[in-house]
């Protein structure tokens, strides 16, 4: 039994170290990539990395604080938590609160303070499932009367995040979701249903919005518009191409010269190919898929169906978007707005998700 919880202890550890070292090179990395449009469009190349320097702050003392917070209250709170956290998501349709980026409303502006709610639900909602899944066996769980209760629950928190627009997120919480119902051992039949549900669903979203339709085209063909519509992704394939081995080194990528859009947020993976090169970027995929092993082992190892369902949640929620976000980058998925966690320049994300961090290390250190 300590054998066991030094072993725990001892991922926990490193997964630690892991999110510290993504956090590290995603600021080294947003200096270097929003430096020149920093300096042209705000005045000072430090801008943007100083911005998430605060976020990193936020996010320790949050990471620091959820720690006085013991998990029955942590599920306690978890419905509460969920309806605020919708409640602020359903005020990025309200036109006083909304702040519209790129054509989407996903940041509310209360003053001098604007987060994307978004992300708080994300983590509200997994740790919600986490609490409704751990109550019961749901191995022998009625399709009519208990599975499709569950579903209806969560769909509204998913709808609200995909009428923002945000067809990548809601995807990568579903996902995330599922597979947490895998973990819960509901019936596979159960689960088969709901995915040949779900795909013709998704299809018809996709195909009834121009915009993500025209996504689609852009993805099997960026060369038919190379000045339009394909512009983001060729760029993105010309810096990444750029980088070969060993790269550009740090600082010197020639696409953050106003080429490649978005090359701070949801393109930052393009810049940092360009920049350390084939080498580099092996090395932070081999830190993310740690990140999840050592997630998921954690989860394992764990004997409390709460703990180990939150934990499981958040390792996979985080690895999935970090799995889009490069796919999309290398032009191997339509674009989402999705950006790379603990590397990707935005204060709401990094926040929620050294605070996704907290949680981890509180339920392993209250269930020893």
């Amino acid at each position: 039994m300590i054998s066991t919880q030094k072993n725990i202890f001892n991922d926990m550890r490193i997964l630690i170290g892991i999110t510290f070292t993504l956090t590290l090179i995603g600021c080294i990395f947003i200096y270097s990539s929003s430096s020149i449009y920093a300096l042209e469009k705000c005045g000072s190349a430090h801008y943007f990395v100083t911005k998430q320097l605060i976020g990193f702050l936020i996010g320790l003392m949050a990471m620091f604080g959820v720690q006085w917070v013991t998990p029955k209250t942590i599920q306690k709170l978890s419905p509460y938590a969920m309806i605020i956290c919708l409640g602020f998501t359903l005020m990025t349709f309200i036109p006083f609160f909304a702040r519209r980026i790129h054509g989407a409303s996903r940041w509310i502006s209360l003053g001098v303070i604007a987060f994307q709610p978004s992300e708080l639900l994300k983590m509200a909602l997994i740790v919600y499932v986490a609490y409704i899944l751990s109550k019961k066996d749901w191995s022998q769980a009625s399709l009519i009367y208990d599975y499709l209760p569950l579903l209806l629950i969560i769909c509204g928190p998913c709808l609200a995040i995909l009428a923002q627009p945000d067809f990548g997120l809601t995807a990568t919480v579903s996902m995330t979701i599922f597979m947490m119902f895998y973990l819960a051992s509901f019936r596979s039949s159960h689960l088969l249903i709901s995915i040949l549900v779900l795909l013709p669903v998704g299809v018809t979203l996709m195909l009834l919005k121009p915009y993500r339709l025209k996504r689609i085209l852009v993805f099997l063909n960026p060369w038919n518009d190379p000045l339009g519509s394909g512009f983001q992704i060729i760029q993105s394939l010309i810096a990444i191409g750029s980088g070969n081995i060993t790269g550009l080194g740090i600082g010197n990528s020639r696409q953050k010269y106003f080429y490649l859009p978005m090359q701070h947020t949801d393109f930052i993976f393009s810049v940092i190919a360009e920049e350390i090169g084939f080498l580099g970027i092996c090395a932070i995929i081999i830190l993310y898929i740690l990140l999840l092993y050592y997630g998921l082992r954690i989860a394992y190892r764990i004997h409390n169906p709460f703990s180990s369902l939150v934990i499981a949640g958040f390792s996979m929620v985080t690895s999935l978007q970090a799995i889009i976000n490069i796919a999309v980058t290398t032009g191997l998925v339509p674009t989402k707005g999705i950006g790379l966690p603990f590397v990707s320049y935005g204060n709401t994300a990094l926040v929620c998700n050294l605070l996704m961090v907290g949680i981890i290390i509180n339920l392993v250190r209250q269930s020893s």
